[in-house]
Formats: C-alpha cells, sequence, structure tokens
C-alpha cells in the first residue's frame, strides 16, 4: 500500500512564493523505487502534471512552471516537495501528490499514475 499525505499550500499573492510536501508511507517497497510527482487540477479544467521526479533525479516540468517551480526529494524521509515561487493567479488549483513504480520522468504522464493524495489547495490572488 502506498499512502501519500500533502501538506503545505494556502493562499499567497502573485509574485509570492509557496512551498508543498508530501510525505509518503510505503509498505512493500523502497521510496526510491517511485517515481514521484505533482499534479493539479484547477476548477473545471482537466488535470495537468505540474513536476516529476523520477527516482534517478531526472525532472520534468510543465512549460508555464518552468523556471519558478523546483520539485525536489528526500529519499531519507520519504518526502517529495514542490517550491513554488513567482506565483501567478492562474497557479490557482488542487496540488496532488502523486506516485508509481518506475513511471518515468515525462510530467505528462503523471496524470495516470496509480497513487493519489487527497490534495491541498493553493490559491494565489492579484
Amino acid at each position: 500500500q502506498v499512502r501519500l499525505v500533502e501538506s503545505g499550500g494556502g493562499s499567497a499573492q502573485a509574485g509570492g512564493s509557496l512551498g508543498l510536501s508530501c510525505a509518503a508511507s510505503l509498505s512493500a517497497r523502497s521510496f526510491t523505487d517511485y517515481s514521484m510527482g505533482w499534479l493539479r487540477q484547477a476548477p473545471g479544467k482537466s488535470p495537468e502534471g505540474v513536476a516529476v521526479m523520477d527516482s534517478d533525479g531526472s525532472t520534468d516540468y510543465l512549460d508555464s512552471v518552468k523556471g519558478r517551480f523546483i520539485i525536489s526529494r528526500n529519499n531519507a524521509n520519504n518526502t517529495l516537495y514542490l517550491q513554488m515561487n513567482s506565483l501567478k493567479p492562474e497557479d490557482t488549483a488542487m496540488y496532488y501528490c502523486v506516485a508509481d513504480v518506475r513511471g518515468g520522468s515525462v510530467v505528462s504522464w503523471i496524470k495516470d499514475y496509480n497513487f493519489r493524495g487527497q490534495g491541498t489547495q493553493v490559491t494565489v490572488s492579484s
């Protein structure tokens, strides 16, 4: 079983920063077996992959967040992070932590990852 619990998020002004964390509880495999990512969904829109980090450290980002968001992971404490800088109102969405075994490092693939957390809301005001 895989359990993903997000924290962080909240509200920010445009141009501000927020950080998200995802604590992973894994019963069968090592955290390093998993590709980990952040998925977001705004009201009335389809989910979109924001950032992904494979177990080898390779990363990929949604074009609209490149240069502003940074994904990282701490394999020692089974935690995934997303640092979001220069936030824009269009970043407003529910953000989900996602995981899959050897899911790869292509951000558009993470919509199909098998494991997803409950989500944390990010709201950016102009």
